[in-house]
């Protein structure tokens, strides 16, 4: 790339030093406490922001890669060359407007936003309390669960591409389907979108959010560090009964493990490195394809080089 005091020089011009990190470990921005150090990360607290440090990173060459909770991401061992953009708390105003239409950006927590919308007494987001990921992600996957989806209540959205441009697109234009989305096809993220939901009883949405977060509690390995699924959901099968099929239950590889209490979660159990939980995942799948000819495919996404892993 050009000359990286040049960049860092316009860097700090954009965002204040406290919003500016290098070789940040990126253990401590994912649910799994895995990964080394990025070579920086800024924190925008505006779509501004964020616009001008993607059209630096263009003029400089600099890769980037834009994140939220880290709910789903395996960082490599190695960490990663370039720049990341967290979009987290500085980025998470929640507006509610009139007739339950809620303008979220995608910052904030899905927990925080549930939490937010109930208060309202909004209802159609109860599915979304337990998701320990931000919006962003959770628009950029269509994050789903107990028979709710986003697909349900998005009505539009405000997206970047890695040019900088900005887009708004609405509900159709965002090809939600299972666990996919425009966003993923043509590497945009979201800046902000716009939901709307009904009006409710807050009790009752109360009561649901406490009975759906009771399912995950005793179903899920909320106590580990984990990326939530590992694997998509093979048509006409569930990844966590094959996965349990096959004998993998309590399977560990290094610090990595498939978890006892729910298959389809693969745990960073002690101490994992990338290259424990990569082996694994390279593993589990071998192991269904061999036993019952179905190819599991990731959900967790990857960031960094794992050749050498």
């Amino acid at each position: 790339m050009k000359d990286i005091s040049l960049f860092l020089e316009e860097l700090n011009s954009i965002f204040t030093a406290e919003h500016i990190k290098h070789k940040e470990p990126m253990s401590r921005h994912t649910t799994l406490r895995i990964g080394g150090e990025a070579d920086y990360m800024v924190l925008p607290s505006s779509i501004e922001e964020i616009k001008q440090v993607v059209l630096l990173c263009k003029r400089y060459n600099m890769p980037f890669y834009i994140m939220g909770n880290g709910s789903n991401l395996l960082v490599s061992d190695s960490g990663y060359r370039g720049l990341v953009i967290k979009l987290s708390s500085e980025f998470s105003a929640i507006t509610v407007l009139d007739e339950g239409i809620v303008v979220a950006q995608a910052g904030v927590l899905m927990s925080k936003l549930s939490s937010v919308i109930a208060r309202h007494e909004l209802t159609g987001f109860e599915f979304g309390a337990g998701i320990p990921g931000t919006l962003g992600g959770a628009v950029t996957m269509n994050a789903g669960a107990y028979g709710g989806e986003i697909k349900q209540i998005i009505q539009s959205a405000t997206l970047i591409d890695r040019e900088g441009e900005i887009y708004s697109l609405d509900k159709e234009e965002l090809e939600l389907g299972y666990r996919s989305s425009i966003l993923q096809k043509k590497d945009l993220c979201l800046l902000e979108a716009t939901l709307k939901l009904d009006k409710g009883n807050r009790q009752q949405i109360l009561d649901k959010i406490y009975e759906l977060n009771s399912q995950r509690q005793e179903k899920q390995p909320l106590d580990k560090y984990s990326a939530g699924s590992t694997f998509k959901r093979p048509q006409g099968h569930f990844a966590g009964k094959l996965i349990s099929d096959a004998g993998l239950k309590g399977y560990q590889i290094g610090g990595a493990a498939v978890s006892d209490k729910h298959c389809g979660f693969l745990i960073n159990k002690e101490n994992a490195t990338a290259k424990d939980f990569m082996a694994l995942i390279n593993e589990v799948i071998r192991i269904v394809d061999n036993k019952f000819g179905v190819v599991l495919e990731p959900e967790v996404k990857f960031l960094g080089t794992f050749d050498s892993e």
